[in-house]
């Protein structure tokens, strides 16, 4: 994995230190900026986004996402009974795996519990709490910047050793377009994803005044423990039709069948501010999730108290569960294939 020194960056675009890992590791903040004003910033600290500015029809940047201003804060945040993951990149396997365990080319692999007993996000220490290096950056029109992370044979109990990269590009039509890249030593399962809580108002605000389309006629049925039982729910006449516009719900935890792969799989939008977002993936399946991990406790940005209903989540993905339900897309990523995934967050004014 080829290595750009970090101050490779610095010439094309903002670089500077947000904090040290307990060994000491350097963590750096890195800007992407567009020619209409609108600003990234991400952390190679799980190759998060911290803050998310777009330009309003008044001219004001509103930041959009929800992050901490520290990297001590995202650092405890796992500490807490369940953690936000706010902004993070989320693997090796996003979602739940049933009771922890899946079979590949007739091996049992036994991964850790850490919800209720079923692997989620990961496991204990998922992609978003590992030091990513820097392997790439572009300046000028549509500046980007590649994450790379090694992922070593048995981390966490998933099998091979995983090249992982991560480029995020700030395009001039004003997108966050994220390209996922990885490959294995050995047949492995694979399902990456953004972690990024929405909030087109301002992360200082609740998400219950913004409307939301989802373009799926169905989502993944789930027993009590958000497992999916392997059948589907028909959205005709629920209260989860987002096919009709409707206002953001203050509970979800959702996976929603995506058909398209050239429309727009999801949208929010702001009367507010006169923002929408439309989400584009070639993945399956949009988890939306609002409603918990906040626990009126945590203190994001700017001193703010973050809540239940503070963000909402588009999680591009796979299935969850998928390495356990034959029926499901495939999640597998063979010794000598290539996973590719490509997600775009557009932010454009309503009006």
């Amino acid at each position: 994995m080829e290595i750009k020194h970090i101050s490779h960056f610095q010439d094309q675009s903002d670089c500077k230190l947000f904090g040290l890992m307990p060994d000491n590791e350097e963590i750096h903040s890195f800007e992407l900026t567009n020619k209409n004003g609108m600003q990234v910033q991400l952390i190679n600290y799980g190759a998060t986004v911290t803050s998310l500015k777009v330009p309003t029809s008044n001219g004001k940047l509103v930041d959009v996402v929800l992050g901490f201003d520290t990297l001590e804060s995202y650092l405890s945040s796992y500490n807490l009974p369940s953690a936000p993951y706010f902004g993070t990149t989320i693997g090796r396997y996003a979602g739940r795996i049933s009771k922890g365990t899946f079979t590949l080319n007739d091996e049992t692999f036994q991964l850790v519990g850490n919800n209720n007993g079923n692997t989620l996000h990961g496991g204990n220490i998922g992609f978003g709490r590992r030091v990513w290096n820097v392997t790439d950056s572009t300046g000028g029109e549509n500046p980007s910047i590649t994450f790379g992370l090694l992922s070593e044979d048995s981390d966490e109990n998933f099998p091979g050793e995983l090249h992982v990269y991560l480029t995020y590009t700030l395009t001039e039509q004003n997108e966050l377009k994220l390209e996922y890249k990885a490959t294995t030593t050995k047949d492995t399962v694979i399902n990456l994803t953004h972690h990024s809580y929405f909030n087109l108002d301002g992360h200082d605000t609740a998400v219950l005044e913004q409307q939301m389309y989802i373009d799926a006629d169905k989502m993944l049925e789930t027993d009590a423990e958000g497992i999916p039982t392997g059948k589907f729910t028909d959205l005709s006449n629920h209260n989860f039709d987002f096919r009709t516009i409707k206002n953001c719900p203050s509970s979800i935890d959702n996976s929603f069948v995506i058909d398209s792969k050239d429309k727009i799989a999801a949208q929010l939008f702001s009367e507010k501010n006169n923002l929408k977002m439309d989400v584009y993936t070639d993945q399956p399946s949009v988890h939306i999730y609002v409603g918990g991990n906040c626990f009126d406790i945590l203190q994001g940005k700017e001193n703010t108290k973050y809540h239940a209903t503070s963000g909402i989540c588009f999680e591009t993905q796979n299935f969850p569960d998928a390495p356990n339900k034959a029926h499901f897309p495939n999640s597998v990523l063979k010794k000598g294939s290539e996973y590719r995934q490509t997600t775009v967050y557009k932010f454009d004014r309503i009006n």
